[in-house]
């Protein structure tokens, strides 16, 4: 394989991209950009677990929670997400919607809580065990975006990366890069030595349409154990691994615009470019934490998660269909036209901290809030030593995280939730959580907000949760990208716009559980 093409495909043609960057960087984000989706009860009141524990979800969060137990349980989450996005592009609004069912949680939690006697002598009044899944990050979505563009085409990106790379667009052994793919479509011709220009007459206008569909979730396994001192400190770790299972489908086309009267010698007619990737892997982490029990009515809350260790493959399959001089061409990994590749790396995550605060009112319920700060300028790539052919990866690794550190920044998050005691064994849940702007780069705000409530019926040997979590946020997406240094087909530099998109996120939970 010949990473520094694997990766510059990606680079050019990203599919999931959400700023003009490359695959690699925005998935550094899109694998740590972290949200505890366990128990409806916790999502009912924002996740802001921090120093309330009692709830399987706060293994995720402050492990420390479970020394608020004095009762074994076992849960299981179900839960419904129902996406939808509303992408502007070159004044063309495209709707998207989607509906998927997942599971947030199961897990189980053994108590040994002292009683009686044992209660009064014992320093330690619990200690629990705890063992299951949350789900920390949803990876699905779906957007689109078409228009009429008269300012740059995608036969670009396959004009600069011949002219980077010329051997590339003839040579065999890498078929899956843009030199190559856009040379045997015919989309790019020779125009002298070790020189390609686009054959696509974009200046009259070319009509794009780019439809992108993200699946996959982030679940983590959790092995807990949480104790309490004297009913005033509790003290929790959490041995996490998490598994990452991510695909991303995109279809990207181009047609001559009406009235597209522009010269066309090649007698250019369309293109479609099919990417598909899948990520893969697991990880291993560490959290730690604490509770402090001030007085009756208000607790203190601290955590740490170390960053979490992946170790992953990423394996990438193009196909494309072009039609030029009224011939049809087509290549794919299925005909053997173009390649399918696998990368195999590691990937380091940020670390986390969190505090947090509650007042909790005996008979009547509480009020909480977690302050949790991150360090995306931490995270960062780690790739093999070399292709098992003396090429050096130390280059490129250290390009990549550059990229990172310069497109992210430290970033804060805070949630604030509440819960009523409407009756003796009903609840009432309200939440809500800010999620701060982790880029740099001028013009991206990545922040998101999401506003939950929820209900709950409880009693000694049973319960049951129902919440909804709405989450907003917007995305900047282009459609390719394009290295301007090597673009050779006209005299002005190419102009590549981007799509703004809405994107609204419902989380339906239901959890049921026994305690024992």
């Amino acid at each position: 394989m010949h990473f520094r093409n694997f990766r510059f495909f990606l680079v050019l043609l990203a599919t999931g991209t959400q700023a003009a960057r490359a695959q690699s960087v925005n998935d550094a984000y899109t694998l740590s950009n972290l949200t505890v989706q366990g128990t409806a009860r916790s999502m009912g009141f924002g996740n802001a677990l921090g120093s309330i524990g009692g709830d399987f979800s706060s293994i995720s969060v402050n492990p420390a929670g479970l020394g608020i137990y004095r009762s074994s349980e076992i849960m299981v989450t179900p839960g419904l997400r129902l996406n939808s996005s509303s992408t502007q592009y070159l004044g063309t609004v495209t709707d998207v919607s989607a509906t998927r069912f997942n599971f947030n949680n199961y897990g189980i939690v053994f108590t040994d809580a002292a009683k009686g006697k044992r209660y009064e002598k014992r320093k330690w009044k619990s200690v629990a065990f705890a063992i299951g899944t949350n789900r920390v990050a949803d990876l699905n979505r779906s957007y689109s975006m078409t228009g009429n563009n008269y300012t740059s085409t995608a036969g670009h990106v396959f004009e600069a990366d011949a002219n980077m790379y010329p051997g590339d667009a003839t040579s065999t052994d890498i078929k899956s890069v843009p030199a190559y793919i856009g040379y045997q479509a015919y989309l790019i011709n020779p125009i002298g030595k070790d020189s390609f220009a686009s054959i696509i007459p974009f200046q009259g206008g070319v009509h794009q349409t780019k439809k992108v569909q993200e699946q996959g979730r982030i679940n983590e396994t959790v092995i807990a154990l949480g104790a309490n001192y004297q009913e005033q400190l509790m003290l929790g770790a959490t041995i996490g691994i998490p598994t990452i299972r991510y695909n991303v489908t995109s279809s990207y086309s181009e047609t001559l615009a009406p009235g597209n009267n522009e010269p066309n010698p090649e007698s250019f007619t369309s293109f479609r470019l099919d990417q598909n990737i899948v990520v893969k892997g697991n990880g291993i982490n560490l959290k730690l934490g604490a509770i402090f029990r001030a007085n009756d009515n208000v607790r203190i809350g601290a955590a740490f998660h170390t960053p979490s260790y992946y170790v992953l493959t990423d394996n990438y399959s193009p196909g494309i269909t072009s039609v030029v001089g009224n011939q049809t061409y087509e290549l794919n990994s299925a005909n053997g036209g173009l390649a399918t590749n696998t990368f195999n790396y590691q990937f380091v995550t940020p670390w986390r901290g969190i505090l947090s605060g509650s007042y909790i009112m005996k008979g009547v319920g509480f009020i909480t809030l977690d302050y949790e700060y991150i360090g995306y300028n931490s995270m960062g790539y780690i790739y093999p030593a070399d292709n098992g052919q003396g090429v050096s990866y130390a280059q490129a690794q250290y390009d990549m995280n550059q990229s990172i550190s310069s497109t992210y920044q430290n970033t804060s998050n805070v949630r604030v939730g509440a819960e009523a005691l409407v009756t003796k064994y009903f609840m009432a849940r309200l939440g809500l959580g800010y999620y701060g702007n982790p880029y740099k780069v001028t013009g991206l705000n990545g922040q998101r907000i999401d506003i939950g409530g929820g209900i709950g019926f409880r009693d000694k040997d049973f319960f049951v949760d129902l919440a909804l979590v709405h989450s907003m946020y917007q995305a900047v997406n282009v459609p390719y990208i394009v290295d301007y240094n090597f673009i050779y087909s006209t005299p002005a530099t190419p102009v590549i716009p981007s799509a703004k998109s809405d994107f609204g996120l419902n989380n339906v939970a239901f959890t049921v559980g026994l305690k024992f």
